[in-house]
């Protein structure tokens, strides 16, 4: 079972006991061994302070003109709940979970918050097994690659809405900031997609860059049905 999750991390762990604990629910520990400190939860805390380190190193080395709020918000919707429990299900994490019974009946298993929790606990496993470099390839093969690959496909939006309102003649588009909201260190932000100076789709993110993207998707699945394949 082990070996399974292991090629799917693309890490063997020489403890496999590091592996197994970041695998381990709380609900499994106060039933089996009677001791929530048998759980992943220590991992946890340390691997989001490893992975948070590790996402802000990214960016501040592949953004260099970004200032600090938008690398900020950036590092935040890359280490938030739903990008990592898209991580997790990606490698079918959720499958290798060690559930009590309760855990087993409430879902747990499929939980976006406890895969987020595990994806992080095993970062920590991985630490403690190989050091730094072992992790840091860890979270360059799952996390930061899918990231790598979302914003380009982010990106899209606004060029194949501009490809397809320029099949007209003197058509203009302008993006429009109408709303923020949040803490500076989690602000979302609003804007719409004028087209001809009217709205045609409005989208909400972590920056205003990824804002006008959903905007600009929501344009083209409201004016060129069939146009946006299922992502």
């Amino acid at each position: 079972m082990l070996r399974d999750l292991e090629q799917a991390l693309g890490y063997t762990f020489s403890d496999k006991s590091l592996l197994q604990t970041a695998l381990t629910h709380s609900s499994h520990a106060n039933e089996f061994y009677h001791d929530s400190l048998c759980s992943y939860e220590r991992l946890e805390f340390l691997g989001d302070s490893i992975l948070g380190f590790v996402v802000a190193e990214y960016l501040y080395r592949h953004y260099p003109n970004w200032p600090e709020g938008q690398l900020t918000r950036t590092r935040a919707e890359i280490v938030c709940e739903r990008s990592l429990a898209t991580v997790a299900t990606n490698i079918h994490l959720g499958d290798f979970l060690l559930l009590g019974h309760g855990g087993e009946l409430d879902g747990s298993r499929k939980r976006e918050s406890i895969l987020c929790d595990v994806v992080e606990s095993v970062i920590a496993a991985t630490y403690l097994d190989g050091g730094f470099a072992a992790a840091k390839e860890l979270i360059d093969r799952l996390v930061l690659s899918n990231i790598s690959a979302m914003m380009r496909k982010d990106e899209d939006y606004k060029t194949r809405l501009q490809e397809l309102v320029q099949r007209k003649k003197n058509q203009q588009l302008s993006y429009h900031l109408t709303g923020e909201s949040g803490p500076d260190h989690a602000k979302s932000f609003n804007v719409d997609v004028l087209l001809n100076g009217k709205p045609v789709g409005s989208g909400e993110g972590s920056s205003k860059k990824r804002a006008e993207q959903m905007a600009a998707k929501a344009a083209i699945a409201g004016l060129y049905p069939g146009e946006l394949e299922e992502d």
